[in-house]
C-alpha cells in the first residue's frame, strides 16, 4: 500500500478533529469490545473513549522512546512506592488539546464527556500527598520534555475504600482493576527475576578477590505494565512503568498429580501477593516482611530494567551514572542503594570503590518528614532473613562510612552512634534515611522550613559532615489538573482575560493582579465560585443527605487524618461555634459549611476515633433545628483525587493547621490557593512560602511558631494552664469528654481528652485553640465584606505561580539530575 494512501487512512482514523475521534470511538466500541448501540454499557463507552484517546498518544509515545535512544539521553528514573494518579481520561484530553473536541464528538452519540469521566475509577495507588506529588511530577517532566520515567508497583488493590458506618471508618478493598485498565499496556517481554531469602556463599576468584554468591533463593518474576504520560501540547509522551509480581511457575505438578490441588498453586498465590495490596498492615511480622519484599521487588526490577536499557546503547556499565539519575521518593526505595552495589559488585564483577562511586552519583534522596518516629527502620534480623546479601552490603557501607566519621571526629562515639546506618539496642535496626543520605549525592527537603529543620535537627550531624549534599526543592502542583481540568469555569475566565500561557507558565497569573480593580471581573470571579459551590452542594446532598448552603463559607479540611494535621482542632472549633449559636440564637453569624475528608490508617486508633468524633459532632449539629443553616458539618467519605477535584474549586477557606514544624510541605495548601481559596494556617511547611507569596494581608496565620513550641516544651509545657484560663476551651473539652456528642457511650472520647490533658498535648492543640478561634473570627468578619474577600481570592490565585510543579522539576533537572530537555519531533 503506498505510503500516502496509508497516511490518509491513518489521518481519517487517528485525526484530531471531531469526526475522526467519533469514528475511533465507534470502532473501539464495535471491534475492541464487540458491542453496539443496543448492548453498550456506560463502562463500555468509557473504555471506548479511553482507547480512542490512547490511540492518539501511542505514535508519540513510540517516537519519544526512539528519540531518547537516538540522542543517547541521560535519563531520569523517579522511584516511588506511590503514584496517586486519580483518573486519566480528562487529564490526557487536556494535555492533548482534545477536551472540547471529545465533548462534541460524544454528544453526537448522546453521551456527556463529564458523565463518562465520573465512571472512570480512581487509580488509588497511593495514600496521599507523597503519591499525588509523584503524579504531578510525571506530568511536569513530560510537559518540560525531560527524558524521564516513573517506576512503582501495580497494586491490585489500591488505597482502601472508606465507608462511614455509624460514624466509624470501615475499610473495604479497592479493587480498581476489577474491570481492567484501558490506559495500561502489558509488557510480558519485560520480565525480571527477583530473589528472596537463601544464603550467601563466599569464594576467591582467580585474581584473589573475595566474591559473594547469593544461593538457594526463592524467586518471583516482575512484569512491566506501562501507562503513557503525555506532556501538555507537545510530542513528548513519557512512561509510568509499574511492576506486577508473577509466579516463576504456575503450579507444582507433583502436588497436582497427587490430587492436592490447593497445595499445587500455593507458591503461585504467595509469590503474587507481593503486589496485591498497597501497604499491607505491618503490625504483625508477616505484614512487615511483605512490605520489605514490596520495596525490594520494585527497586530490583527497576534497576535491572535501567541497566538493560543502558546496555542497549552502551557496551559497558561503567558510565551508568553519567547517563542515569535516580530519585528516591522518600526512603521506601532506599534499598536500591545496596541492590545497585550488589548488581555492580557481585554480578558485574566491579571493584567496591568503583561501584560505590557509580552508586552514590546515581541516587538522590527526597525526605518527606521531620518526625523522627516516622523515619523508616527495618529490623536487622528481618533483613538478614529476607535479603541476606543486602544486609552484608549495608554492614560494609556502614563500616566504611563510620571509618570516615571517626577520622573526621576522633573520640566522638556519640556522633558515630547517631550517624550509624545501624541503630544499636535490644534489637538492631537499619536506619533507611541514614542509608539514603550516605548513598546519595543530593538530599532535599520539600519546603524551605522543612529543609532548614532537616539540617538543624534530625540530620544535623549529616549536614555538618556533607554540607554540599543538602538542598531544598519546595513542592509544587500541576496546574493542568489542579486548575485547567478541575475548575474549567475559572480556567476559562482567566484565559479570557490574560490568555492561556499560564497553563505552562504559572507565573503569568500575575497578570490577574490589575483586574482586582475591575468590578465586572470581580463579579464574574464570584459567580464562578458560586457555581462551583452549588455543584459541590449537590454532591454533598447526593452522597450524605446534608443540605449545604452556597451562601455559607465553605470551610474545607481534606487530607489524611493524622493527629499532627489537627483535624481535632477544627472539630473543637465546630463545637465552639455550635455553642455560640445556641447561646445567642439571634446573633448575626456568618453561616458556615465545614467540610472534612480524609482516611485514617487502618491501625491508627486515635485518628479513627477523631473521625468518629467529627461524625458525631456533625450528626448533633445537623439535626439540631435551632441551628438552621447557620452551621453545617459534612465528613465526606472516601476522599480521593476525583473528590478533591470537586471540593477544591468550591472552597472559600483552606484549613492548613498542622502543628508548626511537623508538616514537611503540603500540596493541598497550594491547590486551594490556586483555586482562589484563602488559607487559615500555621507557620508550617509551605504555608510560610505561600504567605510570602500572597502577602500577609491575604492569608490568616495563627498559632505558635516552631521556636515558640520548642521554648514552651523546654519550659515544661502544661496544657492544663490553657484549660483553666480559657472558659470556652474548657467547655468544649468537657462536652467532648462527658459525652455531649456520644450520649449512648459517654466515655467514648476519653482517649482524646487524655491525650489533650494528661499525655502532654503533643500537638499543642490546647495552646493554639485561642489563637485559632480569634483567626476564625477574622475569617468571618472578612467574609462579610464581599469585595474585600473577592480581592483576596483573586490575589491568592495570581500570586501562587511559584508553586507549579513545573518550577520544582526545573530545579531538580538543573541542580540535582543535570538533565536537559529533549524535544520530540514527529
Amino acid at each position: 500500500m503506498p505510503n500516502n494512501k496509508l497516511s490518509g487512512l491513518l489521518d481519517a482514523f487517528l485525526g484530531m478533529d471531531d469526526e475522526a475521534l467519533a469514528k475511533s470511538f465507534v470502532h473501539h466500541l464495535e471491534h475492541s469490545l464487540a458491542k453496539d448501540q443496543y448492548s453498550a454499557t456506560q463502562r463500555d463507552c468509557l473504555v471506548s473513549q479511553c482507547l480512542a484517546v490512547r490511540d492518539r498518544i501511542i505514535d508519540r509515545w513510540n517516537k519519544t522512546q526512539q528519540t531518547y535512544y537516538e540522542k543517547e539521553a541521560r535519563r531520569v528514573y523517579y522511584l516511588s512506592l506511590e503514584f496517586l494518579i486519580g483518573r486519566t481520561l480528562g487529564n490526557s484530553l487536556i494535555n492533548l488539546g482534545l477536551y472540547e473536541t471529545a465533548g462534541r464528538a460524544l454528544l453526537e452519540f448522546g453521551y456527556q464527556l463529564e458523565t463518562l469521566e465520573e465512571a472512570e475509577h480512581d487509580a488509588g495507588l497511593g495514600n496521599g500527598g507523597l503519591g499525588r506529588l509523584a503524579a504531578c511530577f510525571l506530568d511536569s517532566m513530560a510537559t518540560l520534555e525531560l527524558p524521564a520515567y516513573g517506576y512503582g508497583i501495580r497494586y491490585e488493590y489500591g488505597i482502601f475504600y472508606q465507608q462511614i458506618k455509624e460514624g466509624y471508618q470501615i475499610e473495604t478493598p479497592d479493587n480498581w482493576l476489577r474491570y481492567g485498565n484501558p490506559w495500561e499496556v502489558e509488557r510480558p517481554e519485560v520480565l525480571f527475576p527477583i530473589e528472596f531469602y537463601g544464603r550467601v556463599m563466599q569464594h576467591t576468584d582467580s585474581y584473589g578477590t573475595l566474591r559473594h554468591t547469593w544461593v538457594d533463593t526463592q524467586g518471583v518474576m516482575a512484569m512491566a505494565y506501562d501507562t503513557p504520560v503525555p506532556g501538555y501540547r507537545n510530542n513528548t509522551v513519557n512512561t509510568m512503568r509499574l511492576w506486577s509480581a508473577k509466579s516463576t511457575r504456575d503450579f507444582d505438578l507433583d502436588h497436582f498429580n497427587e490430587g492436592d490441588y490447593e497445595e499445587a498453586v500455593v507458591d503461585k498465590v504467595l509469590s503474587e501477593t507481593i503486589t496485591r495490596v498497597l501497604y499491607p498492615k505491618d503490625n504483625a511480622f508477616a505484614g512487615r516482611e511483605l512490605r520489605l519484599k514490596q520495596q525490594y521487588f520494585f527497586v530490583s526490577a527497576t534497576l535491572q530494567d535501567a541497566m538493560r536499557r543502558h546496555l542497549k546503547t552502551h557496551k559497558v556499565i561503567d558510565n551508568f551514572a553519567d547517563k542515569t539519575a535516580m530519585q528516591l521518593n522518600d526512603t521506601h526505595p532506599a534499598i536500591a542503594i545496596p541492590e545497585l552495589m550488589r548488581l555492580l559488585v557481585d554480578n558485574a564483577g566491579m571493584a567496591w570503590d568503583e561501584a560505590w562511586e557509580i552508586t552514590s552519583r546515581t541516587f538522590a534522596y527526597t525526605n518527606h518528614t521531620v518526625l523522627p518516629e516516622a523515619l523508616e527502620k527495618w529490623r536487622v534480623a528481618l533483613m538478614q532473613h529476607v535479603l541476606p546479601r543486602h544486609m552484608q552490603i549495608i554492614f560494609e557501607i556502614n563500616r566504611r562510612f563510620l571509618d570516615q566519621v571517626r577520622e573526621r571526629y576522633p573520640n566522638d562515639e556519640d556522633r558515630v552512634a547517631r550517624m550509624s546506618i545501624i541503630e544499636e539496642g535490644d534489637e538492631k535496626r537499619v536506619r533507611m534515611a541514614n542509608l539514603a543520605i550516605v548513598g546519595s549525592h543530593k538530599v532535599n527537603g520539600v519546603a524551605q522550613l522543612h529543609s532548614d529543620l532537616l539540617t538543624t535537627t534530625i540530620f544535623k550531624d549529616f549536614f555538618e559532615f556533607f554540607p554540599e549534599k543538602f538542598t531544598n526543592k519546595t513542592n509544587g502542583i500541576t496546574q493542568r489538573r489542579w486548575l485547567r481540568l478541575c475548575n474549567p469555569k475559572l480556567s476559562d475566565l482567566i484565559t479570557s482575560r490574560i490568555g492561556d500561557a499560564w497553563i505552562t507558565d504559572l507565573d503569568r497569573l500575575r497578570d490577574l493582579e490589575p483586574l482586582v480593580e475591575d468590578p465586572e471581573f470581580c463579579d464574574q470571579w464570584r459567580q464562578v465560585k458560586i457555581q462551583n459551590k452549588k455543584r459541590l452542594a449537590r454532591t454533598i446532598r447526593k452522597l450524605h443527605g446534608i443540605e449545604a448552603s452556597p451562601d455559607s463559607i465553605f470551610d474545607c479540611q481534606v487530607k489524611r487524618i493524622h493527629e499532627y494535621k489537627r483535624q481535632l482542632l477544627n472539630a473543637m472549633h465546630v463545637v465552639a461555634l455550635y455553642n455560640r449559636i445556641l447561646e445567642n440564637p439571634s446573633a448575626d453569624v456568618v453561616p458556615r459549611t465545614i467540610i472534612f475528608g480524609g482516611k485514617a490508617a487502618p491501625g491508627y486508633f486515635q485518628a479513627k476515633l477523631i473521625i468518629k468524633l467529627i461524625t458525631s459532632i456533625a450528626e448533633t449539629v445537623n439535626r439540631d433545628p435551632d441551628i438552621d443553616y447557620k452551621l453545617r458539618v459534612a465528613f465526606m467519605a472516601n476522599y480521593s483525587v476525583s473528590l478533591a477535584e470537586k471540593i477544591i474549586p468550591a472552597a472559600d477557606l483552606s484549613e492548613q493547621i498542622s502543628t508548626a514544624g511537623m508538616e514537611a510541605s503540603g500540596t493541598g495548601n497550594m491547590k486551594f490557593a490556586l483555586n482562589g481559596a484563602l488559607t487559615i494556617g500555621t507557620l508550617d511547611g509551605a504555608n510560610i512560602e505561600i504567605k510570602d507569596a500572597v502577602g500577609d494581608d491575604n492569608i490568616f496565620i495563627f498559632g505558635l511558631t516552631v521556636d515558640e513550641i520548642v521554648s514552651a516544651r523546654n519550659a515544661g509545657y502544661n496544657p492544663h494552664h490553657f484549660y483553666n484560663t480559657n472558659a470556652e476551651l474548657r467547655r468544649v473539652v468537657d462536652q467532648i469528654g462527658e459525652g455531649r456528642f456520644s450520649p449512648q457511650q459517654p466515655d467514648l472520647f476519653q482517649p482524646i481528652i487524655r491525650t489533650l490533658l494528661h499525655d502532654g498535648d503533643p500537638y499543642m492543640i490546647m495552646a493554639d485553640f485561642g489563637a485559632y478561634l480569634e483567626s476564625q473570627d477574622r475569617v468571618s468578619n472578612t467574609y462579610r465584606d464581599t469585595d474585600a474577600w473577592t480581592r483576596m481570592s483573586i490575589l491568592n490565585t495570581a500570586r501562587v505561580g511559584r508553586f507549579s510543579s513545573d518550577r520544582t522539576i526545573r530545579e531538580y533537572a538543573n541542580e540535582i539530575w543535570h538533565v536537559d530537555p529533549i524535544p520530540v519531533k514527529i
